[in-house]
């Protein structure tokens, strides 16, 4: 998921963000401009919270983020941990150097720090909830080199 999530209000843009969601995050990252257009539409983010963890330079970001059916959300990766709950739908969670998971309604998972990696919706698309852990001032997301 891409992009920082910074009031309450409704954004889009592209990201799971997972990410999902990103989230934001859900956050996706893009790798092309039309791309970037696609994921604009498919991926609506809520943002819930931001607050700083105390004596440390990294802060919490917590979103929901509503993707379209059977949308890639891209390849990216977050500079610290993401976590998140699968709310509706589904989605295949696909981490660099682990086996793709499907992951559908009720299921959780975890994607560690700078680890490169992408979702894709089912059919019904997903929403899901997702908790970023970053450095403060680094973005939430950034597309895979």
């Amino acid at each position: 998921m891409s992009g920082a999530i910074l009031s309450r209000r409704t954004l889009v843009g592209g990201g799971l963000g997972l990410a999902a969601a990103g989230a934001a995050a859900t956050a996706a990252a893009q790798q092309s401009q039309p791309a970037a257009a696609n994921q604009t539409q498919a991926i609506k983010r809520i943002p819930l919270q931001r607050f700083d963890v105390p004596g440390t330079d990294y802060e919490t970001v917590i979103g929901i983020a509503e993707i379209a059916p059977n949308v890639a959300i891209g390849r990216h990766t977050h500079p610290g941990p993401e976590s998140g709950y699968l709310i509706e739908g589904s989605f295949e969670l696909l981490i660099d150097g682990e086996p793709p998971r499907m992951l559908k309604a009720g299921d959780s998972y975890a994607v560690p720090s700078r680890v490169v990696h992408d979702a894709r919706t089912g059919p019904a698309g997903a929403k899901v909830i997702a908790t970023y852990v970053v450095e403060k001032g680094k973005p939430i997301a950034s597309p895979a080199r």
